[in-house]
Parts: C-alpha cells; structure tokens; sequence
C-alpha cells in the first residue's frame, strides 16, 4: 500500500482538541492544507508531494466523506493502483449507475456503468475498477496521447507491488461489448501501439506525441556503439537522420535505483559525459523534458528542427515501374 500521510477529519477535530475557528487560522497560516471539504493535511507534507501522489490523496479524502460506497474509477482508480496518469489538476471520477450525463457531485465526477458491467475490486481499503477494465477505460475515454502511458506501465510486471504484467490479448479480450463502438477503435488503436520498452510515463508520452505530430517511427533503447564498446542506451533513434532523442525526467538525477550510489551532482554530470561522447560519434542529440511536452506543439518544432524524417504517405510512395 502507498504511504500515505496520516488526514484530519473536520468531524473528528474535537478529539484533537481543536475547533473550527482553529482549523481555519492553521489553514491561513500554511500549517495544515484543505484538500476537500471537511478533510485537512499536513501543509509542509502536501508541499512535499508529487503531483500525482496530492491527486491519490484526494481521491483518499474523498472516500473518507462520501457516505455511500464509491467504485472510484478512470484516473482515480489508476492513482491507487499505481498506474502513471498524465496531467495534473484532475478531478476524483467515481462510477454511478444512473445515466444522467456523469455529473459533478460533491467534488467527484461521475462517469455512468450500467449495472452488471462492472466487477470493482478492493484495493488499499478502496473499492475501484480492476486493473484491467481502469486502462481500458482510459484508453476509451482520453485523448491517444494520455492513454498510451497507462498501457504501456500493465504491459510490463509491477514489482513494486507484487502486479503480472498484462498482455495485449487480455487488455483485448476486455473490450467484448463494454463499450461502443467507436471507444473500442480508440482503445484498439491504443493497445495496439503501447509498447512495454518505454522506459517511463515520460517516455510514453513523447513517443504518442512523435506518432500524432507524423514523424517516423523511432528505434528504442538504442545501443549506440562504437570499436571501444557501448555508449548505453538512448530513448530513441531515427536512423535515417543520425538523431537520437532523450526524455530528461528527473528520476535518473534523484531516484536511488537510477544514481546507484551517486549523487545528484555525479549523476548529472556523468549524463553530460554521456552525451559528449554520443555526439562525437556524429549523432545529433536531443534532449526534451516534461515542460516541453506541456506546451503544444514545442516537442514536433525541435525534432522537426533536427530533421526527423516523417512519415511517407501512401499516394508519396514511387512505383518503380510506373511511368512519371
């Protein structure tokens, strides 16, 4: 289970001593921080939260006030089972069985399931949509770009926390007839071009945004090689162009597993050497980070800079006996 840090509950401040008037000056004077109405954190441990883990601890507050049992779904089910979402700010969506168009209440969207279609499982004390059924609903319902990150995490084993990885033709053999139409293309579309390789969500994400803006299709986790042995791997690499791509996340410069007993400072200058000797290979190196891929369209202008190819299209391809 995610460590989690410990919620005040308004109904139970009087057994901390504490009154209304109380939680309000704590909360002006940044010692506690309201996630939701009537539920309260630590301030200097919600600063110290990823964006992603503030989001699982609002889908926490929420089912800590709902009074009804709640089957938390989409991003928020995704959040509990560890699932890399893209995005931040996103609301705490919950299933409801009544078909009224998936409003918001009490600060949780709604999405409708109808009654029979959905089997929730228990996971760290919250009713959610299981594994499978939660990435194939966001490969139904979100843009392509987001949805591929989530496939590509079950398609490789969760050590973490003890999950199989998930195979293509059982993400597949999910759809049956759980959704319309036009959602199973879109989920489709997606199974078929996550790939368990990808390296991290950053990673998943610059490579559907790669597919969407129309350039070639990368090779990943190139070796790059030269007579005195590897360079290590790259991202990715476009052979035609001599580029190579990297994602510059910040876990390779803070994670345990990714500096190996360096610090921050030795990892990062150990990066530049790296990448020193790629280019004097010839190679053309470039790097983007998660700004980057926040703004629209800035990821397609350098690679476009850097002359990655794009894709030929069908009517482009020369028929070597036809005639011009």
């Amino acid at each position: 289970m995610q460590d989690l840090p410990p919620l005040l509950l308004a109904r139970e401040r009087i057994e901390h001593g504490l009154t209304a008037n109380d939680l309000g000056k704590r909360v002006r004077a940044g010692e506690l921080v309201r996630v939701r109405h009537g539920v309260y954190v630590d301030g200097q441990t919600w600063q110290e939260l990823k964006p992603w883990e503030q989001y699982r601890v609002r889908v926490q507050a929420a089912a800590e006030t709902l009074e009804n049992p709640t089957v938390f779904a989409r991003r928020s089910s995704a959040s509990v089972w560890g699932i890399p979402i893209i995005g931040q700010h996103h609301p705490v969506e919950a299933l409801t069985h009544k078909n009224d168009g998936g409003r918001s209440r009490a600060g949780v969207r709604r999405h409708f399931a109808a009654l029979g279609c959905v089997d929730p499982v228990q996971r760290e004390g919250l009713l959610v949509t299981g594994r499978r059924r939660t990435v194939l609903d966001l490969g139904a319902f979100l843009p392509f770009t987001e949805a591929i990150a989530p496939l590509d995490h079950v398609l490789k084993p969760d050590i973490a926390r003890a999950l199989p990885a998930l195979t293509k033709a059982e993400l597949e053999a999910g759809i049956e007839s759980n959704y319309s139409a036009a959602a199973a293309r879109r989920i489709r579309a997606a199974i078929k071009f996550a790939d368990p390789r990808s390296g991290s969500p950053g990673e998943s994400l610059s490579r559907a945004l790669i597919h969407v803006a129309g350039f070639e299709a990368p090779v990943l986790q190139f070796n790059v090689r030269t007579t005195e042995g590897s360079l290590g791997y790259t991202d990715f690499y476009w052979k035609e162009a001599w580029v190579v791509g990297e994602f510059d996340g910040v876990e390779k410069y803070v994670k345990a597993e990714y500096l190996k007993g360096r610090t921050t400072s030795q990892a990062v200058v150990a990066e530049k050497n790296r990448e020193n000797r790629i280019r004097a290979t010839g190679l053309n190196v470039v790097r983007w980070d998660w700004a980057v891929l926040m703004e629209p369209g800035r990821l397609e202008a350098e690679l476009a800079a850097a002359g990655v190819p794009r894709r030929r299209t069908r009517s482009a391809v020369i028929d070597a006996g036809a005639r011009p």
